[in-house]
């Protein structure tokens, strides 16, 4: 069975990613089109959350990040 979040297996092929800068900003790419950047606070939460995360965890925590995560049409 799938996971209730991700119904559709998206999160799977691993769409997301992430780069990290030398001044601690972090830049979020779907597909490798940026989508947001990080700065200050909000990107030390993410660099946290990320090193403990892998996989599909990892790119959840990315889609999340994005701002544009669960609009109700991904199921």
């Amino acid at each position: 069975m799938k996971d209730a979040i991700d119904k559709r297996g998206k999160l799977d092929a691993e769409i997301f990613t992430y780069k990290l800068t030398k001044d601690k900003r972090v830049f979020v790419f779907w597909h490798g089109k940026q989508l947001t950047f990080l700065s200050g606070e909000s990107a030390k939460a993410f660099i946290a959350k990320m090193e403990k995360a892998e996989g599909k965890a990892a790119q959840l925590i990315m889609a999340k990040a994005t701002g544009h995560f669960k609009h109700g049409n991904e199921n």
